[in-house]
This record gives structure tokens, C-alpha cells and sequence, in this order.
């Protein structure tokens, strides 16, 4: 278990980010990703959530520290990279013929896990 601050863990590198120029591509990877949970949502056989606020995420990215954004921008990549593989898999099952229900509301649980995990690390609880 570590017991310095993540600020002394981190590369020299990983703590530049910082300010709007960093923030908005965060926020656009954010806002992809929710493009690709709603594919999801639609192979899960569910419904919709409301629209991502995108400024709710962007408020909490200018609050965070760098190594909050550092870890943010490696989860949502994480995210993003799971969620294209699964969407393959899905897509494959579908063209198939089979039903995507269950396996996809399997892998909606785990991008709902991992998106309340990132908002964990920025202190947001809203529903960004």
C-alpha cells in the first residue's frame, strides 16, 4: 500500500496536464464514450440514459490535480478500449444471429463500474 501522495508516485510527465488545454480533450473522450455506452444501452436491451453533462465533467476536471487528470485520461482510454472490444464481439453475435442481451447488459455493468469508479477519483457524484 503506498503511502506517499499519488502527486510523488507519478512520472515527471504525468503531472502536466492542467487547465482548459488539457481538459478538453478529456471532455471529448468523455462525451465518445458515452456515445459508445448508448450503442451498448441499445444491445442490452435498455434504456437510455440522460445526455452526459458535459460541463458537470468539465468543472470537475478543472478542480482536479494533475494526477487526477493523469488517471482519468488512462481510465477513460481503458474504458473506451473495452467498450470497442466489446462492441465487436456484440456486433459479431448480432450479425450472427444471436442475442446480445445478456452479454451486452454483462458489459454494461462493467463501463457503469468503471465510469463511477473515474468520477470517483475527480470527488464528482453526479451522473456526468
Amino acid at each position: 500500500m503506498a503511502t506517499l501522495p499519488p502527486e510523488t508516485i507519478l512520472s515527471p510527465g504525468s503531472g502536466e496536464r492542467r487547465g482548459s488545454a488539457a481538459r478538453d480533450p478529456l471532455v471529448a473522450a468523455w462525451t465518445a464514450l458515452h456515445g459508445q455506452a448508448a450503442q451498448l444501452a441499445l444491445l442490452a436491451r435498455i434504456a437510455l440514459e440522460p445526455q452526459a453533462d458535459e460541463n458537470a465533467i468539465a468543472a470537475a476536471l478543472d478542480e482536479a490535480k494533475p494526477w487526477q487528470q493523469a488517471l482519468v485520461a488512462q481510465g477513460i482510454d481503458d474504458v473506451a478500449t473495452m467498450l470497442d472490444t466489446g462492441l465487436k464481439a456484440l456486433g459479431t453475435l448480432s450479425r450472427r444471429g444471436q442475442d446480445t442481451a445478456a452479454p451486452a447488459l454483462t458489459l454494461w455493468r462493467e463501463f457503469h463500474a468503471a465510469r463511477t469508479a473515474l468520477l470517483g477519483v475527480l470527488g464528482a457524484t453526479a451522473a456526468a
